[in-house]
């Protein structure tokens, strides 16, 4: 070989090499396929279980997630039941490129399962699903979304801790905000139930009732739209109006939606579309 052969040699592969580095060379991620499972546990009781909903191509830089937390008044419900899974179907459709997780929480009975159980549930299950959120492949942009009972488990995680992550959102149905107001509101069959979740009345146990109470923490609140009937006797209007002053009072984003002629958990579906599409356009705007 001649020496301007070796010379040429040479530089082709110098230059071969110089273009072969690593922080030249970027594969194309990984592509994730959608995915969901039903009933995965994240505690030992039966009822610490939850449903995932994971889209395709999601990112753990991008892909936004919603926790949905179920109503039933601490007693009774289910992630799944003939009331809750048309809105658990209806945001996923609007949401297609969000990952949602569908949570139960242990309920309470007369003899266990008292408050802060179901808090410290949906406390469990956030950390469940953080500590997975590599696997899940999620971004740190979540939203709690609740209805009746699971809006006052979603407002009171939001609103009470910031770690493992503080929401960009919280999205409130008809959930009660002070119970101490609920329980001086409510019948006398309201007040038994209440006793025994709150493990006491608000003279006998006041620090329940106060730790239990979203409204007592709005100072940390997040972003947060109300969705509220006039007509409703189980969770009334004051404990929205409420909540809402109190936001308003600090300055912090937050959005009243008020359909006077409905009652609680209104069944109309004119009215679910409508308060969906609102809580669609919250959401874009609140968490981009």
């Amino acid at each position: 070989m001649c020496m301007k052969q070796v010379l040429l040699y040479l530089l082709l592969t110098a230059t071969f090499f110089s273009c072969s580095k690593d922080d030249d060379f970027k594969p194309d991620e990984p592509k994730m396929k959608a995915d969901q499972e039903k009933n995965v546990k994240y505690g030992s009781n039966q009822l610490q279980a939850l449903d995932y909903y994971l889209p395709a191509n999601r990112s753990a830089t991008t892909t936004k997630v919603i926790i949905l937390i179920h109503g039933g008044a601490w007693a009774d419900g289910d992630k799944s039941d003939e009331n809750f899974q048309p809105v658990v179907d209806s945001i996923r459709k609007r949401l297609p490129d969000w990952a949602i997780f569908n949570l139960n929480y242990r309920l309470v009975t007369a003899i266990g399962n008292r408050f802060p159980a179901q808090e410290e549930d949906i406390k469990t299950a956030i950390q469940y699903i953080y500590d997975r959120r590599q696997t899940f492949g999620i971004s740190d942009k979540w939203v709690l979304a609740g209805a009746s009972a699971g809006a006052h488990l979603a407002l009171l995680q939001a609103y009470k801790y910031n770690t493992p992550i503080k929401p960009k959102a919280v999205v409130d149905f008809f959930g009660p905000t002070d119970m101490t107001a609920l329980y001086n509101w409510s019948d006398a069959t309201t007040k038994i139930g209440l006793g025994i979740l709150l493990n006491g009345t608000p003279s006998s146990n006041s620090t329940m009732y106060h730790n239990s109470s979203p409204i007592n923490y709005v100072s940390a609140a997040p972003p947060t739209i109300i969705l509220q009937g006039g007509l409703d006797d189980t969770v009334p209007k004051e404990q929205s109006e409420a909540l809402r002053d109190k936001l308003a009072a600090q300055g912090t984003t937050h959005q009243y939606v008020f359909y006077a002629n409905q009652s609680h958990g209104w069944s109309d579906p004119s009215i679910w579309y409508d308060c969906l599409n609102k809580v669609q356009s919250f959401l874009s705007t609140n968490v981009p």
